[in-house]
C-alpha cells in the first residue's frame, strides 16, 4: 500500500490551465474518486501521478518520495484504461501475464499469480481465448487483471466502465469494490457517474475548472455540500433550487416564493441565519426529501406544508418522479409508485426543513449552519503502453 501527496501541482496545455495548484492526500490503502464533469481536470490529474503528463509546477510523491522525474513504469503504479488495452492476438493468459514478463519474472511465478487473479475475477474459463472472442465486461476483468497481477503499490482506474451497457457497470462495480476489499491496495479511480463515485469511494474528490470544489466521504458531500455546484452534482436527480426571499414572521423565517407560497424555517435556525433576512436566497431541497401528505397523516417535527398541481409524471417501478411548478421553477418530488397517477393532480406535500439547504446567490456559498449545510470537509480553492506495464 503507497501514500500518496500532491503538493500545489498544476498543468498547462498552452494557455489553458487545466489544474490550478492541486493539493492532495491520500492515504494507505484508501479507494479515492475523483470526480467531476468533463473538462474539469480528473483524467490529466490521474495521468499525472500516472506520469503519462508532466506537470508544470508542484510535486507528486508517494510514500514521501517525489516521483516528478520518474518514468511511468518506475513509479510502481498499475493503471487500467477506458478503452482496455489489450493486446487482440495474445491470449487471456499472456495480456494478464505481459507486465509480469516484460519484469522477467520467473515462469511459475507468473502461472502462480496470472492464476490466482483470474480466478479472483471468474476469467479462468477464457484464459486461452484472445480478447476479441471476450465480451466487454470479460475484457474489462481481464485488463483489471493484468493491473491486479502486479502486485503494485498504487492503482489508478480510468473511467474503467464508461463503455459497458448500464446492467454490466452495476455488476463491475461491485466486483471493483470487493476486489479492493480483498485486496486493500490504494486505489485512485476516475468516473463522470456521480452513482460510481457515491457507492465505491472512501473518499470523493470533486473536481470543477481545474480546481477541488470539495472533498470528503460520500455522505459528507451529499448530506452537507459546501456549494450549489456540489449540491447539483451529487444526487439523481438532482437537488431543486427556488429562488426565494427569507422574511420574519411572527419572529421565525420563512422562505417566500414570488406566487406567495412559503415555507417556515425550523425554529433552531432562526438565529444562525437571522442576518439573512429580507434577502434573496436558493433554497435547496432534494426530491426525496419531500413526500405526500396522506389523509389523516400527522407532519413530523420541522416539515412543512406545500400545495402542489402535477404537471408531469414519471414512473421508474418502483418509484415516481413527478413534476410541478413553484414559482417558475420546475420541481421534481420523489414519490412511492402509484402516489400519483396522471399530470392534473393536486396535492399536499411535506417538505423536510432539516434537509434543505439555502444558498447565498451572489457567491453561490451554502450558508453555513443550516441543519443540512454544516460542512468541515470543503477544499475550495509510445508512454500509455509503459504505465501499464
Amino acid at each position: 500500500m503507497a501514500r500518496l501527496t500532491i503538493r500545489k501541482v498544476r498543468k498547462f496545455y498552452d494557455k489553458v490551465e487545466a489544474l490550478k495548484g492541486i493539493d492532495l492526500e491520500v492515504g494507505e490503502g484508501e479507494f479515492c474518486v475523483f470526480v467531476g464533469p468533463s473538462g474539469c481536470g480528473k483524467s490529466t490529474l490521474l495521468r499525472s501521478i500516472a506520469g503519462l503528463e508532466d506537470i508544470d509546477e508542484g510535486e507528486i510523491a508517494i510514500d514521501g518520495a517525489v516521483v516528478n522525474d520518474l518514468r511511468p513504469r518506475d513509479r510502481d503504479i498499475a493503471m487500467v484504461f477506458q478503452n482496455y488495452a489489450l493486446y487482440p492476438f495474445l491470449t487471456v493468459f499472456e495480456n494478464i501475464a505481459f507486465g509480469l514478463r516484460a519484469r522477467k519474472t520467473p515462469d511459475a511465478e507468473v502461472r502462480e499469480r496470472v492464476h490466482r487473479a483470474a480466478e479472483m475475477l471468474g476469467v479462468t474459463p477464457f484464459l486461452d481465448r484472445t480478447p476479441r472472442q471476450l465480451s466487454g465486461g470479460q475484457r474489462q476483468r481481464v485488463a483489471i487483471g493484468r493491473a491486479v497481477v502486479r502486485d503494485a503499490r498504487l492503482f489508478l482506474f480510468d473511467e474503467p466502465l464508461s463503455n459497458l451497457d448500464a446492467q454490466l457497470r452495476d455488476g463491475m462495480r461491485a466486483e471493483i469494490k470487493r476486489l479492493h476489499q480483498e485486496i486493500g491496495k490504494t486505489t485512485i479511480y476516475v468516473t463522470h457517474d456521480q452513482i460510481e463515485a457515491m457507492t465505491l469511494a472512501d473518499r470523493i474528490v470533486l473536481l470543477r475548472d481545474g480546481q477541488i470544489e470539495q472533498q470528503g466521504a460520500p455522505l459528507d458531500l451529499f448530506e452537507r455540500p459546501a456549494t450549489r455546484f456540489v449540491a447539483g452534482f451529487l444526487g439523481s436527480p438532482q437537488m431543486n433550487f427556488i429562488p426565494c426571499q427569507l422574511q420574519n414572521v411572527d419572529s421565525r423565517l420563512e422562505a417566500m416564493f414570488a406566487d406567495g407560497r412559503s415555507l417556515r424555517l425550523p425554529s433552531g435556525q432562526t438565529k444562525a441565519i437571522s442576518t439573512y433576512a429580507g434577502g434573496s436566497m436558493i433554497l435547496g431541497v432534494r426530491p426525496e426529501h419531500m413526500r405526500l401528505a396522506t389523509l389523516g397523516a400527522t407532519a413530523r417535527l420541522n416539515e412543512a406544508p406545500l400545495r402542489a398541481l402535477i404537471d408531469l409524471v414519471q414512473p421508474t417501478g418502483s418509484r415516481t418522479y413527478a413534476q410541478f411548478r413553484l414559482d417558475a421553477v420546475e420541481v421534481s418530488v420523489e414519490m412511492p409508485a402509484h402516489s400519483v397517477e396522471r399530470p392534473g393532480a393536486e396535492i399536499d406535500l411535506l417538505v423536510d426543513m432539516d434537509r434543505v439547504i439555502l444558498i447565498d446567490p451572489d457567491t453561490d456559498h451554502v450558508i453555513p449552519h443550516t441543519t443540512a449545510s454544516s460542512n468541515t470537509v470543503a477544499s475550495v480553492s509510445p508512454k500509455a503502453a509503459e504505465a501499464a506495464l
